[in-house]
């Protein structure tokens, strides 16, 4: 990164090695270091963003080793990035915190999730977004779901505008056609338009449509990453080397690229394994520049980008409409 020229960056989306008890084969700084350790990668970090340019980490927790409470390691480190340089932080600002919810995860640590049963299972992970400005470039129109069927019969028949018990007033505004839902920050990659990671509604009420299809565009994101034959793990296979073992969902970058940049601009990856973020962000029609430590995860992403592999996600044309008809 020290060759990256001063505010050329529009994004780094990237997830780094996290400060895990049980050692993953490309290693891990421990929690009580972890701060120190990414000093040095967020220094260039702030150099390199744009000014209007967003830093988005995913970071998943960890646990105290021997005793069912959790490390505060990931938020040691967001206080720190965020804390005035005056002070001797960053100076980042915290956007919003995203969430990506794995519904594949493991019960770890088994200790305490299946044999004490004092703990449930630890699926979610932190996403940082942090930005050089209060004002990132960002633009939720990006990120629009499509209705529900029942929000599409709410606009086509109507519903009586009143106060609700808690104050808001609930005006005739919402009954415009804004060609889609803004999400939560929940980013939902299930295979349906309309399902969550709970279940869908029985009963759309209105209560429940402000919940769920006029309500922000949400940060979690709910995708598992249990693929196991994908295209890229098979070239891996038949080409003798080892594929990374924690990769990306797509959807997660694929949810961020689309939330704060737009076509041309350039996204940075700086622990890129095996590059999800640069297929997707080719995919979206964006530059993307990939760093990794590991030689061997580097010449293993190449396979994303062969004439034979698929696209991971398609680009939104510009004059496209996402509402459903």
């Amino acid at each position: 990164m020290s060759e990256v020229p001063d505010e050329t960056i529009d994004l780094i989306c990237t997830s780094p090695p996290f400060a895990l008890l049980r050692k993953k084969e490309y290693g891990n700084v421990n929690a009580d270091q972890y701060v120190q350790w990414f000093e040095t990668f967020a220094q260039q970090f702030y150099r390199i963003l744009k000014p209007n340019g967003s830093l988005v980490i995913d970071i998943g927790g960890s646990w105290v080793k021997g005793y069912p409470v959790r490390s505060l390691y990931h938020f040691e480190l967001v206080m720190h990035l965020c804390k005035p340089r005056i002070e001797g932080g960053l100076g980042f600002y915290l956007a919003q915190e995203l969430y990506w919810y794995n519904p594949a995860k493991l019960p770890t640590p088994a200790e305490w999730v299946t044999v004490r049963r004092e703990r449930v299972k630890d699926a979610v992970n932190t996403i940082w977004w942090l930005s050089k400005d209060p004002h990132p470039k960002a633009c939720n129109k990006n990120v629009l779901r499509p209705y529900s069927k029942a929000m599409e019969n709410f606009l086509k028949n109507g519903y009586d505008a009143k106060l609700r018990p808690s104050g808001h007033d609930i005006s005739r505004k919402f009954q415009k056609n804004r060609g889609g839902a803004i999400p939560p920050n929940i980013i939902d990659a299930q295979e349906s338009a309309v399902a969550t990671a709970i279940g869908s509604p029985v009963l759309a009420t209105f209560d429940w449509l402000l919940s769920n299809d006029l309500a922000q565009p949400v940060n979690v994101i709910s995708a598992s990453n249990t693929a196991s034959n994908d295209y890229y793990q098979r070239r891996c296979k038949e080409e003798g080397l080892k594929p990374h073992p924690a990769r990306f969902p797509q959807a997660l970058p694929e949810f961020i690229i689309n939330l704060c940049t737009e076509p041309g601009d350039l996204v940075l990856d700086p622990f890129c394994g095996s590059n999800v973020t640069g297929r997707v962000a080719e995919d979206l029609k964006r530059h993307w520049l990939a760093i990794d430590i590991n030689e061997e995860y580097l010449k293993a992403s190449q396979y994303r980008f062969e004439q034979a592999a698929n696209s991971l996600v398609m680009p939104l044309e510009a004059d496209q409409d996402i509402s459903v008809k």
